[in-house]
């Protein structure tokens, strides 16, 4: 039986915690920075983790993680 492959995709937004869990970063802090606050944009700099109901299809696409 082959190895299973990685997404490649997911790797790089995903990094799986001591919990289990998995980490990303938010979204929303590209471009069109001028018209969101500095509470807002200071905020979606942390790390969070994801839904617990999206960490099952995370961990398919994350095998060896």
């Amino acid at each position: 039986m082959p190895k299973m492959k990685t997404n490649r995709g997911a790797a790089k937004r995903f990094k799986r915690t001591a919990s289990g869990s998995f980490k990303c970063n938010h979204s929303h802090r590209r471009h069109i920075l001028t018209k969101k606050t500095t509470k807002r944009k200071r905020q979606l700099r942390k790390a969070y983790t994801i839904h617990a109901s999206d960490s099952k299809s995370a961990a398919r696409l994350l095998p060896y993680s």
